[in-house]
């Protein structure tokens, strides 16, 4: 797959099917979120890979919008330092989602859907996920084969993007 085929085509995918990922396809995809560039190299994330089906419905209770992790094949914490602890630098939000994205093109190209969840209950998402205390768990990213095979080749829909033109300013707003 060519890198704009699958900026363009990638769709989040919230429903999977009750299989597991291939082991050389979850190693992919945690290999494309290492691969990724950080600021200065500092490399300020860690990758809690969780497949437990018991575990991942536990997950799902992080956030309003988090129930697709509990239909996963794995879901993957990005784990940071404590962003409001004065040693996490600023880039590290910048860095993380850099790391996602490489992580979900990675999976999409693999036939993989994906989809984050965000982290609304922080001391809820440490218990589960075992946290030292000065580590900090925003997101986490839901992977899967789509339920829906289909899924993999769905057309945009209308609408879903603002234009170019919308959102592009030469040298001054």
């Amino acid at each position: 797959m060519e890198t704009w085929q699958a900026i363009d085509t990638t769709r989040a995918i919230r429903k999977f099917a009750a299989r597991p990922l291939e082991p050389e396809h979850l190693a992919r995809i945690l290999n494309a979120g290492r691969r990724s560039g950080s600021s200065k190299n500092q490399q300020n994330w860690d990758f809690v890979v969780c497949t437990d089906r018991p575990h991942l419905a536990e997950l799902a209770a992080v956030g309003p919008y988090a129930a697709h992790l509990a239909g996963a094949a794995v879901a993957i914490a990005l784990v940071t330092p404590d962003p409001a602890t004065a040693e996490a630098p600023l880039s590290v939000m910048w860095d993380l989602g850099r790391a996602a994205q490489n992580m979900t093109l990675a999976a999409w190209e693999l036939g993989v859907g994906s989809a984050p969840a965000t982290v609304y209950d922080q001391p809820l998402a440490k218990e589960l996920l075992g946290l030292p205390p000065d580590r900090w768990c925003e997101f986490l990213l839901s992977f899967g084969y789509p339920a829906d095979p289909a899924a993999l080749t769905w057309a945009k829909r209308a609408g879903g993007r603002k234009s170019i033109d919308a959102i592009v300013h030469r040298e001054r707003w």
